[in-house]
């Protein structure tokens, strides 16, 4: 009986451990790679840019971004030791990738101390997030949503400057400011506007994607590509160690551990989202374990091959609760096909062709998305005086001690780096600060 045979088969995308059939697999699993690719690879061009970077080390953080999202997610997937012990991964259907939530304070970290200091202090961010899936039972209960939601907030409008400085066409660069680059910046941005908001399907969810290819259309129209990376790139290139060293500095350590912890806090709700929108159920507590472990080791062993910092995609995570394809081989086949590009240089080259004015019109609606799911998380709480003092106060404080960080030059240097120049750590440890002294219910 095939017909019956082959609907079993297709059921079992909707099953953890299925084997549903290559041509059903394949489109929802390109599904997740078109959804998470332009946010994996943003993170490492706009690093590059600051610590100006050689075209070939630029190629080199790209693919590694790539290989990065592709060995943490197979990780999380599939995950390593035994499921009753202590074991890597949660068995659960995530995609991962380089994170946004970090960009602002490794750029302050790459301005002040090199590229090198952020992978040293990813080697104690990793350590972090083991120690938070171990002891995360006992300090969940730091990281309510309102917390969580105001970090996430002050992430999005930290991003704002650099999605604006792009669409200009890129500090330091000789057209910065030019027509050229604002025509093309704002043409994306309409085209991502269009898609995301009156696409269909697939239009829809790749609504960036085609924005970008829209906008990389029109630069390519206006003679603002240039192919020579391209040309220069080699066609397979395995990951090097060390290649962008490591260094520890001891303010970089602090804001990125920080950072660790509250984009541990996350992946447990996004887990959580994933399992309950697709499995109806809450995640189990050795699955979170193993998934936090799973994120520090992945970030550790990532930094000795110039691996960014990773974390769960909140679109994937979407697509996962929206389709209720749950099956760990289909999000596999997402893993394998990230982690090929990631092994090609010339793919990796010809993202770096992408004229920042593009970079700018696609990233500041994905910027101003993070902020929006911050402040609706901070708000699920409800706006009570007490909720509305926290996020206004750790939002005001954090953002406005990073527009104005001449005001800590009295400070040691340590001082600025962490809480002059990356807006997320102030208010993080404000809002945390401040959820653990206002009482709830004020007589």
């Amino acid at each position: 009986m095939p017909e019956p045979d082959s609907k079993k088969r297709a059921l079992a995308l909707f099953e953890l451990n299925g084997r549903p059939p290559f041509r059903v697999a394949l489109p929802i699993a390109l599904q997740h790679v078109i959804a998470m690719i332009v946010g994996c690879v943003t993170p490492a061009i706009i690093i590059a840019g600051v610590a100006h970077l050689s075209p070939a080390d630029s190629v080199i953080l790209i693919q590694a971004s790539l290989i990065a999202a592709a060995i943490g997610t197979a990780l999380q997937l599939f995950p390593i030791g035994p499921r009753s012990g202590i074991h890597l991964g949660a068995g659960l259907p995530v995609i991962f990738g380089v994170s946004f939530a970090y960009v602002p304070s490794m750029q302050a970290i790459t301005e002040e101390f090199g590229i090198a200091a952020i992978f040293g202090a990813q080697v104690v961010g990793g350590l972090v997030a083991i120690l938070v899936g171990l002891c995360i039972r006992r300090i969940r209960h730091f990281f309510p949503p309102l917390v969580a939601g105001t970090v996430v907030f002050t992430v999005g409008l930290s991003l704002y400057p650099i999605a604006i400085n792009y669409m200009a066409g890129g500090i330091g660069q000789p057209t910065y400011g030019q027509w050229q680059n604002w025509v093309v910046a704002l043409f994306t941005l309409g085209v991502v506007t269009f898609f995301t908001h009156f696409g269909k399907g697939s239009l829809k969810l790749a609504s960036i994607l085609v924005g970008m290819g829209s906008g990389y259309i029109l630069s390519l129209v206006l003679g603002m590509v240039d192919f020579t990376n391209v040309a220069n790139a080699g066609y397979f290139e395995v990951p090097r160690i060390m290649h962008f060293g490591i260094e520890f500095d001891v303010s970089a350590i602090v804001a990125i551990a920080i950072l660790f912890v509250i984009n541990s806090i996350q992946a447990i709700g996004d887990f959580s989202a994933t399992t309950s929108g697709a499995m109806n159920r809450l995640p189990e507590t050795q699955e979170l374990h193993g998934a936090l472990l799973g994120l520090g080791a992945t970030n550790i062993l990532g930094a000795f091959f110039g691996f960014l910092p990773t974390s769960t995609y909140g679109q994937n995570v979407g697509i996962v609760t929206t389709t209720r394809v749950i099956n760990r081989h289909v999000l596999g086949m997402a893993a394998f096909i990230i982690l090929i590009a990631g092994l090609f240089p010339k793919f990796s080259a010809l993202l770096t062709t992408i004229p920042y004015a593009v970079l700018g019109g696609a990233t500041v609606s994905v910027f101003a998305s993070i902020a929006m799911t911050g402040i609706k998380l901070a708000l699920s709480e409800g706006t009570s005086p007490r909720n509305t003092a926290i996020i206004g106060l750790a939002v005001a404080m954090g953002m406005g001690l990073s527009a104005a960080p001449a005001t800590l030059a009295l400070f040691p240097a340590w001082v600025t780096t962490i809480f002059g120049k990356a807006p997320v750590v102030a208010a993080s440890l404000i809002a945390i600060t401040l959820n653990l002294l206002i009482p709830k219910e004020i007589k």
